[in-house]
């Protein structure tokens, strides 16, 4: 088991805020494409950032972040406002320590969201950033799962419905959650580097989907 430790001082990123549905307006059918990317064009929305922190662009069909200092995250939305969504994503990593973070995020505002993450030497969590604070949901640790593949593509999916978040990995059911402080936001990516800097990943093929 590993903890896992985020810096108040993230590179925050700007969120806009689109109509969410009410109770008056009919939801679409489960399975739509709410949102998707597959990073062919640099007009997308996501952010692009070069510094001495690191990377976040687009880059040979997908979107790479590399992050050049140890305890640091990077992330990035497209600046959509949804409640329960399905968000799937491929991530590789490029280079870098095995000892990483990546993954998806749901429901971002104002420098909050819910996280799912991996890292390349084996382990995964979910939890939420609230008021500059970290908090794992389901467990208090990140945990061991044989299901990511620490040197090829991992399949991920974050399902947020309601209170209940639940992260898939590679197809296969890995954990659930339960917790309502986040009822809507902005959907995006993640990554971080733990006490080793120059972590660099790839997202490729982005969707959002009401589920």
């Amino acid at each position: 088991m590993k903890f896992i430790t985020f810096l108040s001082s993230f590179l925050f990123l700007l969120t806009a805020c689109a109509s969410v549905p009410t109770a008056s307006t009919p939801l679409p059918p489960s399975g739509t494409v709410l949102f998707q990317d597959e990073f062919e064009s640099n007009t997308s929305g996501w952010d692009r950032l070069a510094n001495d922190a690191g990377i976040m662009d687009y880059d040979g069909g997908g979107y790479r972040m590399l992050i050049r200092q140890p305890q640091m995250n990077f992330w990035s939305t497209p600046e959509v406002n949804l409640r329960d969504v399905r968000v799937e994503a491929d991530v590789i990593k490029l280079n870098g320590p095995e000892e990483n973070r990546a993954g998806l995020m749901c429901r971002y505002q104002n420098g909050n969201y819910y996280f799912f993450i991996i890292s390349n030497d084996g382990y995964y969590a979910i939890g939420k950033f609230v008021g500059g604070r970290t908090v794992l949901l389901g467990a208090a640790e990140m945990q061991f799962s044989e299901m990511i593949q620490a040197d090829s593509m991992n399949h991920l999916r974050a399902d947020c419905i309601g209170d209940s978040l639940t992260f898939y990995i590679n197809y296969n059911l890995i954990a659930g959650a339960k917790d309502s402080d986040l009822p809507n936001g902005d959907v995006g990516l993640l990554a971080g580097s733990f006490t080793q800097p120059g972590v660099d990943v790839s997202f490729d093929n982005f969707v959002v989907m009401q589920p």
